[in-house]
């Protein structure tokens, strides 16, 4: 039997806190962060140092590891004990030994505009995620009916358009968002698998699970996840083996079965190659592992042509026909004669082969029309439409700035909401009223009214928290989840994904490009320990 000495040896502070209301629609919650460095130790035994010396419970965030009494959560119990055992030094090296793994694979990420550095390696906390498999159950289920109902739509506004015709989704929101592409108009896409590679972003709250956005042009991130899992694995070995963690090892050969699937040229082996914008993209890292990991080629533009609606690749034994393109370059810059005229990165011709049937791209061209952040808080719709299914998984209650009661609440109650432009990624484009100035609020306000239709507001959520090692000991800290659907013959998601940590104390973003990392995610059965 374990014996956890966490609460004998170090001082949980927990922080009961009655959620904020506002007095309009849905419960906006505050996320004020209080430090009670006055918490209370026993006087007739000094406690030997822990790594949980200080840490914050607070009663409005769901946290990961420790039930609100500050008892561990039963299936952190062996997790915890290996920690509690370590000497400071032990951890200290442990911290160590993940960064210097992600720095010797050269893990790294651009922050675009930082005039300091734009190449750094991405953070990697050393405490691992535990999911139990039945939590992990009911996200997967949730995803793949989400990703079913999402490729449906894409079948059907670029085919009869349905949806659009009985107003069910408004034609205006969609055919007036810059990423749809009425060049897909009548395009067949093998499977109607328009999106293959989907990542959409879990998050928890006191409520459960719910999706806060999908990723469905060129989603990233999963080097990040293989690769934290092959850190992590090597520092907790034992603990690894006893949880039987779910594996994610197969990804790369799942996402290779996936292409194949999709290839014009059925019963044959096909051509599959990955095309990247190259070296100074701030993903190349992970198109360059991936690549490696499929066994395929990793092209660029210059290295491909089209001959006679066939696309090619240039090898040193001569041209080789292509028949799958995994891409990961944005829709406007894959074919100059069909879409922006004066990209370097794409290749003239290649959407005509695309349309002629002789090529399968994954993602398809036009999939971001459906995760336009607009576009999302219709998805409930979209699956109670196509699949005549409640959705499994949750929306974040949305307000879209196009609409003039959305507009006006946004304005009215800018400070306790998440304001977010409909057509960016990576944590740009948007205000956290609460973290934000009066002038910074002021000057939000000044761009909503301006471009109402490229804003949606979000209430700030509680998100979950999960320990994470910050200068030697245990800080709560706000978490997500990215898992990762493959969507060809059929759908699936590997189990686990990349779990993001906002590094920063009270901070809600977890995006590495502003100040974010990540951790491993375990998935594992109720009763491995």
């Amino acid at each position: 039997m374990l014996v956890l000495p966490l609460l004998a040896r170090s001082n949980v502070t927990i922080i009961p806190t009655v959620l904020a209301e506002s007095g309009g629609k849905g419960g906006i919650i505050t996320m004020a962060s209080r430090d009670l460095s006055e918490a209370r130790h026993s006087r007739d035994a000094a406690p030997a140092p822990s790594l949980f010396e200080h840490y914050e419970l607070d009663a409005r965030f769901f946290d990961e590891t420790l039930e609100s009494e500050g008892q561990p959560r039963p299936h952190y119990r062996l997790l915890i004990d290996e920690m509690e055992r370590m000497s400071q030094e032990e951890v200290t090296r442990l911290q160590e030994r993940v960064t210097r793994s992600f720095l010797h694979e050269g893990i790294t990420f651009t922050v675009y505009g930082d005039e300091e550095s734009t190449e750094r390696v991405i953070p990697i906390d050393c405490v691992p995620r535990l999911l139990l498999a039945r939590e992990w159950e009911h996200i997967e289920r949730g995803l793949i009916q989400r990703v079913q109902a999402l490729n449906l739509f894409l079948a059907d506004v670029y085919g009869k358009g349905h949806i659009l015709g009985d107003g069910t989704v408004p034609r205006a929101l969609v055919q007036g968002c810059p990423n749809y592409r009425p060049e897909m108009e009548g395009v067949r896409v093998p499977l109607g698998a328009y999106v293959s590679v989907c990542g959409s972003d879990i998050v928890r709250t006191a409520d459960g699970f719910m999706v806060l956005e999908d990723n469905l042009r060129v989603p990233s991130g999963v080097s990040y996840m293989l690769a934290s899992r092959e850190a992590i694995r090597r520092s907790f070995p034992r603990v690894f083996r006893h949880y039987h963690v779910r594996s994610v090892d197969h990804y790369g050969q799942e996402l290779l079965r996936v292409l194949r699937s999709l290839s014009p040229r059925q019963g044959e082996e096909p051509s599959i190659a990955l095309i990247t914008p190259g070296v100074y993209n701030s993903a190349y890292y992970e198109h360059a592992f991936l690549a490696r990991e499929m066994g395929i080629e990793l092209v660029t533009g210059d290295d491909l042509l089209v001959r006679e609606t066939r696309l090619y690749m240039r090898t040193v034994q001569g041209l080789r026909p292509v028949d799958v393109l995994y891409r990961r370059l944005d829709d406007d810059f894959i074919d100059p004669q069909a879409f922006r005229p004066d990209s370097r990165l794409g290749v003239a011709g290649l959407f005509e082969v695309y349309r002629a049937g002789n090529l399968a791209l994954a993602n398809a061209p036009g999939t971001g029309v459906a995760d336009d952040k607009a576009v999302y808080s219709y998805v409930p719709r979209m699956i109670r439409y196509y699949l005549d299914q409640e959705p499994i998984l949750d929306n974040v209650e949305t307000f879209l700035c196009r609409e003039p009661e959305g507009l006006a609440y946004t304005l009215e109650h800018l400070e306790n909401l998440v304001v977010k432009a409909v057509g960016e990624s990576g944590g740009y484009g948007m205000l956290v009223g609460s973290h934000a100035s009066r002038e910074e609020r002021e000057t939000f306000a000044a761009k909503l009214r301006a471009q109402p239709e490229n804003y949606i507001s979000q209430p700030v959520l509680a998100l979950s928290r999960a320990p994470c090692l910050i200068d030697g000991r245990l800080e709560a800290r706000h978490v997500d989840l990215r898992p990762f659907v493959l969507h060809g013959q059929e759908t699936s998601v590997v189990p686990g994904g990349l779990c993001r940590v906002a590094l920063r104390k009270g901070s809600l973003v977890v995006n590495s490009s502003q100040g974010g990392g990540s951790k491993d995610a375990w998935i594992i059965e109720e009763d491995a320990p």
